[in-house]
């Protein structure tokens, strides 16, 4: 298989995961055995967690005021440890997002730096509802001098529009993503594109309790994504695929 290297403006991502360690240690106060402690057992403790707590009445507080800095530590975990799919991720950002762009849900920020980066973004909306991961997400910005071209919220703004929308790892985390779908195309300019991927599984271990998998709301999501976008070609090895507005 041939390599395809990152462009030059994202080659810190091979060497350190934009400094996600490192950010997680300062903005966590861990040292660094500590922190690899908790990235070991991230998945787990959230998994255990989600069995115990979670229910789709009240996903909306579950992921704002529960999962706490445990998700840090999961995301984290997972970011580092498929870094092969989340840098083919990477590569449909460089070769598509332009002008204004938001990201729905965004953890813990790897693709909004990644974006931020990209010179033909102009500007870049953080969007995720965890008070903790905005505060993570924004530390981050700093240490790596991006503050000024990276701003912040807890809700999607609806009365905006964007060239690009990326949401990734999170459409299975709603109880209804064909509304997010929706508000989605409502926001998207006309030539605009959106990058998305979803995971609607719980696990074959049931290891992600939090996962939507209703084979109804699963049909009706494609059918709403068939309905209102059209699929873009990428050459890249990933889940995540590319769309443009269907008009």
């Amino acid at each position: 298989m041939v390599k395809v290297a990152l462009p030059d403006f994202l080659s810190d991502y091979y060497q350190n995961s934009f400094n996600l360690k490192q950010h997680l240690q300062e903005f966590l106060h861990l040292d660094s055995e500590t922190l690899e402690k908790n990235l070991s057992a991230g998945q787990q403790k959230l998994a255990e967690l989600g069995h115990r707590d979670f229910d789709w009445e009240t996903a909306t507080n579950f992921y704002r005021d529960k999962v706490g800095e445990m998700y840090l530590f999961e995301l984290g975990a997972w970011h580092l440890e498929c870094s092969l799919n989340i840098e083919n991720t990477l590569f449909l950002i460089a070769d598509n997002a332009k002008g204004r762009l938001l990201d729905f849900g965004g953890g813990i920020g790897t693709h909004t730096i990644c974006a931020a980066l990209c010179p033909q973004v102009e500007q870049v909306i953080y969007c995720d509802i965890n008070p903790i991961n905005l505060d993570f997400v924004s530390h981050r910005a700093e240490q790596l001098g991006l503050s000024h071209k990276i701003s912040f919220c807890s809700k999607m703004p609806s009365n905006e529009t964007f060239d690009t929308i990326i949401s990734f790892d999170v459409l299975e985390h709603l109880s209804d993503p064909c509304e997010q779908l929706l508000s989605f195309y409502r926001v998207l300019k006309p030539e605009g594109k959106t990058i998305l991927n979803w995971h609607f599984f719980k696990g074959f271990n049931q290891e992600y309790p939090f996962h939507l998998d209703d084979p109804q709301v699963v049909e009706s999501f494609f059918k709403t994504i068939q309905s209102k976008f059209l699929e873009v070609f990428h050459p890249y090895y990933t889940t995540a695929r590319c769309y443009r507005k269907w008009i």
